[in-house]
C-alpha cells in the first residue's frame, strides 16, 4: 500500500501559512485502517475548495491500494458545502481487488453528514496501442503574461485570500473574441504546481484533481462574467460543482506545465455542462475531465 506523502502540517494541513507546500494540501491523517482525516481551505469563504476536498478523498483512496495500480478514473458527487475550519473524515470502502482493476468508494463526512462522496477505479498497467487526437496549437506559457499579476492588480484582497495561488502557477490564453461554434464557451489556461513534487504517479494525479476544479464552473459562465483572476467587479453569477469526473491516460508530472483545453457546450435549467481536455507541454493527452455545476444569478446582498 501506498504512504503518506508527508506527515499533516501543524496546522492541521489547513494551508494558512505563506509557504503552505501542495504537500500539505493533500495531507491526511490515518486515524484508522480506512479512515482518514483532513483539513481544506475555503473556495469561497467559510466553504471548502472542492478540487481539494476530490483530491484528499482521491488520496484516502490511493492509501489502501497497491504501488502497482494507477488511477484511471475517479467520479465524485458535492452532496454539501463543507465547512472549512473544521476537518473531513474520509471512509474507503473496498469495494473490488481484482488481478487488473481495483474499485475503491470514499465517504467524506462532517459531523456526521455526508459532504462528497467518491468513487475510484486503479488498474496495472498495460501495453497496447496508443492512439489520441493533436494538441491544439496554443502559445507556449513563457510567452503569456502571469495571471496572478492582474489579479492583484484588479482585486488585491481577493487574490490575498485565495489559497491555491500558494500552490499553483497559471497563464491564460486570450480566447477568439466571439464563440467559434455557437452556443459554445471555450478557454484554455496553462497550469503546474509551484514548486518539484516528488516522483508518487498518485500524488500528481491528486494535483491534477485538485487543478482540475478551479476553472470549469466558470466556463460555463463566460456569456457572463470572465473568470475572478481576470475581473475587477463583483461575480454576478453563482456557481458550484454538483459533480466531478476524470479520466487519466497517460503518464505525466503536474509540475510540468499542462494545458486545460475547456469548454462549455450547454446551460440550461440552472446548470452549465463543462469538459476539459488535458494535455503535456509535449504534447501527450494525459486526461479528460467533466464537471455539472449550479450557474444562477447572483443574490443581491441586502442593504
Amino acid at each position: 500500500m501506498r504512504t503518506a506523502p508527508t506527515a499533516a502540517p501543524a496546522d492541521g494541513g489547513r494551508g494558512t501559512g505563506p509557504d503552505q507546500a501542495f504537500l500539505g494540501f493533500l495531507s491526511l491523517e490515518r486515524l484508522e485502517r480506512d479512515l482518514f482525516r483532513g483539513w481544506c481551505h475555503d473556495g469561497v469563504p467559510s466553504r471548502a475548495f472542492g478540487g481539494q476536498v476530490a483530491a484528499q478523498a482521491l488520496t484516502a483512496a490511493g492509501r489502501t491500494v497497491p504501488g502497482d495500480r494507477a488511477v484511471h478514473s475517479l467520479h465524485g458527487y458535492f452532496l454539501r458545502a463543507g465547512d472549512s475550519g473544521r476537518p473531513l473524515v474520509y471512509s474507503v470502502e473496498r469495494v473490488r481487488d481484482g488481478s487488473s482493476y481495483v474499485s475503491r468508494r470514499v465517504t467524506a463526512l462532517q459531523d456526521g453528514e455526508i459532504a462528497f462522496t467518491l468513487s475510484a477505479s486503479f488498474k496495472k498497467a498495460e501495453r497496447t496501442g496508443d492512439r489520441q487526437q493533436p494538441m491544439p496549437r496554443t502559445p507556449a506559457p513563457d510567452t503569456l503574461p502571469d495571471m496572478y499579476e492582474t489579479w492583484s492588480r484588479n482585486n488585491p484582497e481577493d487574490f490575498a485570500q485565495a489559497e491555491f495561488r500558494r500552490v499553483l502557477e497559471m497563464r491564460h490564453v486570450p480566447g477568439p473574441p466571439e464563440p467559434t461554434t455557437p452556443g459554445l464557451t471555450e478557454q484554455r489556461l496553462w497550469i503546474r504546481a509551484a514548486e518539484r513534487l516528488p516522483d508518487d504517479p498518485m500524488l500528481h494525479a491528486c494535483a491534477l484533481a485538485y487543478a482540475s476544479d478551479l476553472f470549469l464552473a466558470p466556463s460555463a459562465a463566460l456569456p457572463r462574467q470572465l473568470p475572478r483572476m481576470l475581473r475587477d467587479t463583483p461575480s454576478s453569477v453563482f456557481l458550484t460543482s454538483l459533480d466531478h469526473a476524470v479520466w487519466y491516460h497517460r503518464p505525466f508530472r503536474a509540475d510540468e506545465w499542462m494545458l486545460f483545453a475547456q469548454r462549455s457546450p450547454t446551460a440550461v435549467d440552472g446548470r452549465g455542462l463543462a469538459f476539459a481536455d488535458v494535455w503535456s507541454a509535449d504534447g501527450a493527452l494525459i486526461a479528460h475531465v467533466v464537471q455539472e455545476t449550479v450557474v444562477r444569478p447572483a443574490r443581491t446582498p441586502r442593504p
